[in-house]
């Protein structure tokens, strides 16, 4: 099964940006869909961002408009950038594969990484 690592997390101010990292240790599309998910202090995790093997993304109403979704084939890695951050987008971030907005993904779940917005 391919792992995947995520970095890129921080602290960040209210408007900020930061870039979120998944690296595979194969091919990260072999479950055909990797997803961004977040998880915030006593909420449920949930999927932010969706790419597919053939580079369709799809976003969570929170987030449309201010994150984007994009893979790297070649260096089997999928980001996140997020811009126009907001205190509500404090969470830790995690990627995983397979999985879809209505299905949950098959992978493994890592470490993630903790995203903070704050002033």
């Amino acid at each position: 099964q391919v792992q995947l690592v995520e970095s890129g997390g921080g602290l960040v101010q209210p408007g900020g940006s930061l870039r979120l990292s998944c690296a595979a240790s194969g091919n990260i599309f072999s479950l055909n869909t990797v997803g961004w998910y977040r998880q915030a202090p006593g909420k449920r995790r949930e999927l932010v961002a969706l790419i597919t093997s053939g580079g369709s993304t799809m976003y969570a109403d929170s987030v449309k408009g201010r994150f984007t979704i994009s893979g790297d084939n070649a260096k089997n890695a999928v980001y996140l950038q997020m811009n126009s951050l907001k205190p509500e987008d404090t969470a830790v971030y995690y990627c995983n594969a397979g999985g879809t907005f209505l299905y949950p993904p098959r992978g493994s779940w890592g470490q993630g990484t903790q995203v903070t917005v704050s002033s």
